[in-house]
């Protein structure tokens, strides 16, 4: 990349920005533990759908420890309507460690952010990226799509080597803003509908997969005191997956756990774990 290349579109991209960008409450704060959860919470959901749950969250669980210490069952009920209940289990699980060995403080260091439970390769730098203007480069579905379309690169480009691109293209100093207005661009201009630039990885129809019945479940058991394994087992007779299946997946997950009924040794009672 020539530096007069990156000058005009960094120029553009702000320009644009200031006169389009959009507002979110999670755009209003530096605090590292609400950027984090509004960071988990955009994973694969649309911003305008994570508003209403991230004040939610913030409301419920102010910080990393009310957030660790709440029964799991009331971090999923907040989180139930998001997707991916499993992204509320390891985030509870990430605030359990930050208490244990970060003294209750979100660390700022993408290396460390790393080690800690659904924090990945985009997250781990975000994070320091909205809550303290680090300078380095958070690549996600967006950013990469903008990157390839505008400097010519090809789809199959390694993740190493973008990543150094995008870290070229950051305006020391100003890495909160410059991320923003990637996002924005992305989302209201140069669309993947546009530049037909398909995504690393693409989401399988929700409707009737196992993700959907894993989320009926779940539903199911945080609006109960518990059910029996074999009523959850008719009730899903035509679940096209083995839903014994599904039910151990989130036993071992520990999302679920199972207990012995008191009425009948012959009968096991299905419950959010700790609830």
């Amino acid at each position: 990349m020539k530096k007069q290349d990156i000058e005009l579109f960094r120029t553009k991209i702000l320009d644009f920005y200031r006169l389009y960008g959009r507002s979110f409450p999670w755009r209003n704060t530096t605090d590292r533990y609400a950027v984090m959860i509004s960071e988990i919470m955009l994973q694969q959901t649309q911003a305008e759908r994570v508003v209403p749950r991230f004040e939610a969250w913030l409301h419920q669980f102010p910080d990393i420890a009310r957030l660790a210490s709440a029964p799991l069952k009331d971090v999923l009920s907040l989180w139930s309507g998001l997707g991916y209940n499993s992204r509320a289990l390891r985030l509870q699980r990430c605030a359990v460690l930050i208490m244990d060995s970060f003294d209750g403080i979100v660390p700022g260091e993408p290396s460390i952010l790393k080690t800690l439970p659904g924090i990945g390769e985009y997250t781990c730098r975000s994070i320091p990226v909205f809550a303290d203007n680090f300078d380095t480069a958070a690549v996600d579905t967006n950013i990469r799509r903008i990157i390839i379309h505008e400097f010519g690169l090809p789809e199959d480009i390694a993740p190493a080597v973008l990543q150094q691109e995008a870290e070229a293209l950051v305006p020391p100093g100003r890495s909160r803003e410059w991320h923003n207005a990637l996002m924005d661009y992305g989302s209201l201009v140069l669309t993947s509908k546009k530049t037909g630039i398909r995504p690393l990885t693409k989401q399988s129809k929700f409707q009737g997969s196992k993700r959907w019945y894993r989320g009926k479940i779940i539903k199911e058991l945080l609006s109960t005191d518990g059910m029996y394994f074999e009523e959850i087992s008719e009730k899903y007779a035509v679940c096209p997956w083995d839903v014994d299946e599904i039910i151990s997946d989130l036993i071992a997950e520990g999302m679920v756990e199972c207990q012995k009924s008191s009425s009948s040794a012959a009968l096991s009672i299905l419950k959010i774990k700790g609830s």
